[in-house]
């Protein structure tokens, strides 16, 4: 199984509706957006249990 698409299956992606589309985009963002925020909130949660502080 070759690891490039077919011109078919392009082809079909694109008759996706634009809509659907665009969700999966905002989905993906918001996913990324989340764990991006829980790895910065351990972080500072450990930071702060190791008596690192910013004040």
């Amino acid at each position: 199984m070759s690891s490039k698409h077919s011109l078919h299956e392009i082809k079909q992606a694109e008759k996706k509706p634009l809509w659907q589309r665009l969700g999966w985009l905002a989905l993906i963002w918001v996913g990324s957006v989340g764990v991006l925020f829980i790895a910065a909130s351990l972080m500072r949660l450990f930071m702060s249990a190791a008596g690192l502080t910013t004040h």
